[in-house]
C-alpha cells in the first residue's frame, strides 16, 4: 500500500468522527488497517489531516505571507503566489487531483456555497474576507482551479503609495485636489493593478464630517475614515433564492444620505443607477472599473449601459453629465503598480464621450496633455 493510499484509508476511517484528528484516533485507525507506525509517523499524519480540515489547508502558509495578494492553484502540481512582484511558483503541492477538489469543496462549504459536478464553479467570500473562485475538473485544466484573492491587511496612505513608487509627486497633489474639489471620478486599470488600494487611500482623505456609503460585490474597501458604512451583494442560495445584486444595493444606498457614494467595482447593470445618482446631486461619487487605458473607459461604460438596457446615446449623455475625471493605473512587467494617467471626460463632434489626457506620468516626469486646462478648471 502506497503512502497516499494509506492516508486516504485513514481519512475515510476518520470521516465519521466530527472531532479533529488526534494521535490516539490516527493510531487506532492505523491499527485497524493492520499498519505499524512510530510516533513520528503518527504525528505527521495528524498534522496532515488537520491541515486538510482547517482554513485553507496546505495553502494557509501562503496566505499568511507578508504582502500576498493572490494564491492560485492550477491542479495538484502548480501553486502560484503573488506578493506584488508578479506570480511566483511556490513549493506547495497536492498529493493528487482529488486533494485539490476536496479543498475547493470544503472552502466553498465554508462560504455556504455548493460546489459539485452539478454546480462546478463558485465565486464567494470566506469568513476572513478572502475572495474564493474555483472551477472543478474536467471543466478546468490541468485540474481543479482555485483562485484566492487576499484582502488588504491594512490601508495604505497616499504618501506611502508615493514612497513605494506608485505615484509621481504631481500625481499626489492632483489626486488630493480631486478629493477636495468633490468631482466625480473613476479609477480604471486591469486586474491586480491596485485600483482598490488607491481608492481606499483616496477615501481616507475625505472630510471626516462626510458620510461615505460603499457598495461592493465583496467587501474589500476599508478606508481609514470615521464615517464609513458598507453594503455587500449576496449570491442566490442553493435553492436559487436570496439574490441581492449591486444594482439593488445602489438604490438602497441612495436612501442612506450619502455624502459620497462609492461603488467598489462597476461591472454590471448597477452602472445605470450609479450614473443616475451622480447626475442628481450626489457630488464626489466614485468607483473602479476594468479598462486597458483611460481612453477605453467611455467604451466600457457604454458596453455596460447598453447591456443593462440603456440606449447608447443615453449612456453617453449620463456619463458626460456625471463623471468628470478618470485616474488610470497600470502594472509594469516588474509588478510595480503606478498611476499612469489622469484624464478628463469630454464630448467629441459626434456627441459621444471621449477621454482627453490631462497628465501622463512615467517614472520621473509628468507630461501635460490636451485636457490639462480643463482639469485645472475642474479642480479650481
Amino acid at each position: 500500500m502506497t503512502n497516499s493510499e494509506l492516508v486516504e484509508r485513514i481519512r475515510q476511517r476518520l470521516a465519521s468522527d466530527p472531532a479533529e484528528p488526534t494521535a490516539h484516533s490516527v493510531a487506532a485507525a492505523l491499527r485497524a488497517e493492520h499498519q505499524l507506525a512510530g510516533s513520528a509517523t503518527v504525528l505527521a499524519l495528524v498534522d496532515q489531516l488537520r491541515r486538510e480540515t482547517r482554513g485553507a489547508g496546505p495553502l494557509e502558509p501562503l496566505l499568511a505571507l507578508t504582502g500576498v495578494t493572490d494564491v492560485l492553484v492550477n491542479g495538484p502540481d502548480e501553486v502560484y503566489v503573488d506578493r506584488g512582484r508578479g506570480l511566483e511558483k511556490s513549493s506547495v503541492g497536492f498529493a493528487d487531483e482529488e486533494s485539490v477538489r476536496r479543498l475547493a469543496q470544503r472552502l466553498a462549504g465554508q462560504a455556504g456555497r455548493r460546489l459539485d459536478d452539478a454546480s462546478p464553479w463558485v465565486d464567494a467570500r470566506l469568513g476572513d474576507g478572502t475572495r474564493l473562485h474555483a472551477v472543478l475538473a474536467p471543466l478546468a485544466r490541468p485540474g481543479t482551479l482555485i483562485s484566492l484573492r487576499v484582502p488588504a491587511r491594512r490601508t495604505f496612505t497616499l504618501d506611502e503609495l508615493a514612497a513605494a513608487g506608485s505615484l509621481h509627486a504631481e500625481a499626489v497633489e492632483t489626486i488630493r485636489s480631486i478629493i477636495s474639489s468633490r468631482v466625480a471620478f473613476v479609477i480604471s486599470g486591469g486586474t491586480g493593478s491596485g485600483k482598490t488600494t488607491l481608492l481606499a487611500a483616496l477615501l481616507a482623505l475625505v472630510d471626516p464630517h462626510e458620510r461615505i456609503v460603499i457598495v461592493e460585490d465583496a467587501t474589500e474597501l476599508r478606508p481609514d475614515h470615521p464615517h464609513v458604512v458598507g453594503l455587500e451583494a449576496r449570491p442566490a442560495n442553493i435553492e436559487g433564492a436570496g439574490l441581492v445584486t449591486l444594482r439593488d444595493l445602489v438604490r438602497q444606498a441612495l436612501r442612506m444620505r450619502p455624502d459620497r457614494l462609492v461603488v467598489g467595482e462597476v461591472r454590471g447593470a448597477e452602472v445605470v443607477d450609479l450614473l443616475a445618482a451622480l447626475n442628481t446631486g450626489h457630488e464626489g461619487g466614485c468607483g473602479t472599473i476594468h479598462a486597458n487605458s483611460a481612453a477605453d473607459v467611455p467604451a466600457r461604460f457604454e458596453a455596460l449601459g447598453v447591456a443593462a438596457g440603456m440606449p447608447r446615446e443615453a449612456v453617453h449623455s449620463q456619463l458626460r453629465a456625471s463623471v468628470d475625471v478618470v485616474v488610470h493605473l497600470s502594472r509594469t512587467a516588474e509588478g510595480v503598480r503606478r498611476v499612469e494617467q489622469v484624464a478628463v471626460l469630454g464630448e467629441d463632434r459626434r456627441g459621444l464621450v471621449g477621454c482627453e489626457p490631462a497628465l501622463t506620468f512615467d517614472a520621473d516626469r509628468a507630461a501635460r496633455g490636451p485636457g490639462h486646462e480643463r482639469l485645472v478648471a475642474l479642480l479650481a
